[in-house]
């Protein structure tokens, strides 16, 4: 029989020192399959990236299948017939990549499942509130496809309640509760997928799959480093994690802005001009109408709808935000260098940023190639790996 949560670990003994909670492993191979779930994210993020840039975000314009098929059609007459011919012609050259990321993505929830599947092993009726949850959205999906809208939306909405219930009653000391919001966050990325799609890349759901897509990869990566246990021990731990976490937050907002740029279709509004934008260090620009969150459904947003001042505005905003985080973390980066075993962390931490600039420079100088423009994205990716790491390893030494 398991035994509960309060038995994980003995109590004190008498004259024993008083220790700082742990992280107690939910099974032997628990960080394996976590350290696999982030390698598969990083994947369905980068290849992400390489759809959307590629613009083959609507080469499947149904969901979840791609033309009626599972997979996709690899000839164009295997899309006649079927009702989304009358939204868009099957480009097969470009559907299979839409599907393919699907499919991945898909790999990616069931090992996020079994992730939260064990880690709620040991709570009174986890597993049968995960398999609930689990169960009304997979339920949802075909009634989706029927075009019962509805029920589906009620089934998926009660789904998330269900996990985000226990999320926050549940304590993190097995990681049951960071695995259990990480399936919640999956289970919302798959809406923002559907609705990129059905919803004709809006920028606000292009912008939030890309953070839904990047929290997703944060929190796996920082319950694998807490299942592996190998913290980093520092005397002014607090005073880092509250710099670390600054960093976060800039680098948020500065992923979100780069988001929107890209849904926008605003990489170029400056020409290959830097640091100009087309010829001037302030052009024309008009902040208001370039972050306007939410326009209409049913208009199609592939190539963007807003005018070169709209455009402008998202582009420079993006530039400033990108020297403000520049700033702060090679200032972070010589901050670290400076504590005991932190050099390699730094060093990382410095040349991803200047790396991620550099990238950001030849996307503008080199008209957006494909290949430069996967690796900017890939560049965050680094980032928060460095960033989320040091937040997952490091500790103050225990009294």
């Amino acid at each position: 029989m398991t035994a509960p949560i309060s038995e994980l670990s003995p109590g004190p003994r008498p004259g024993d020192k008083p220790v700082r909670a742990t992280t107690v492993r939910p099974t032997r191979n628990f960080h394996r399959l976590a350290w696999l779930a982030v390698l598969l994210a990083v994947g369905v993020i980068v290849f992400g990236a390489f759809v959307r840039l590629s613009d083959a975000g609507l080469s499947c314009p149904d969901w979840p299948t791609c033309y009626g098929r599972a997979a996709w059609p690899t000839t164009v007459d295997q899309g006649d017939g079927h009702a989304a011919t009358a939204i868009r012609p099957v480009e097969v050259h470009k559907a299979w990549r839409e599907q393919f990321h699907r499919i991945i993505a898909g790999a990616l929830g069931v090992l996020t499942l079994a992730l939260a599947l064990l880690a709620a092993r040991r709570r009174r009726y986890g597993v049968a509130q995960v398999m609930a949850a689990s169960l009304m959205v997979a339920v949802a999906i075909p009634l989706y496809m029927r075009g019962m809208h509805v029920p589906a939306a009620v089934l998926a909405v009660a789904g998330e309640a269900v996990l985000m219930f226990a999320a926050l009653r549940w304590s993190n000391l097995d990681l049951a509760r960071v695995a259990v919001f990480t399936l919640g966050v999956i289970v919302f990325q798959a809406l923002l997928g559907m609705w990129t799609v059905t919803w004709l890349l809006k920028p606000l759901v292009v912008m939030g799959h890309l953070l839904g897509g990047l929290l997703t990869f944060s929190l796996l990566l920082w319950m694998a480093w807490r299942a592996t246990d190998l913290p980093i021990q520092l005397a002014d731990a607090l005073k880092l994690r509250r710099w670390l976490m600054a960093g976060l937050a800039l680098l948020t907002v500065q992923i979100a802005l780069g988001g929107w740029t890209s849904a926008n279709y605003a990489a170029l509004a400056c020409g290959t001009d830097f640091p100009t934008c087309v010829g001037r260090w302030w052009p024309p620009t008009d902040f208001t109408e370039g972050f306007v969150l939410w326009r209409g459904i049913g208009v199609d947003y592939e190539g963007g709808v807003l005018d070169g001042a709209s455009r402008i505005a998202i582009q420079m905003a993006h530039r400033l935000m990108a020297v403000v985080l520049f700033v702060y973390l090679l200032w972070l980066a010589w901050r670290l260098s400076r504590r005991p075993g932190m050099r390699g962390w730094a060093s990382l931490l410095g040349l991803a940023i200047i790396a991620q600039a550099s990238l950001g420079i030849a996307n503008v100088k080199l008209a957006l190639p494909l290949w430069t423009a996967v690796l900017h994205n890939a560049g965050a990716v680094l980032l928060l790996f460095v960033l989320v790491s040091l937040l997952a390893r490091l500790r103050a030494p225990d009294a």
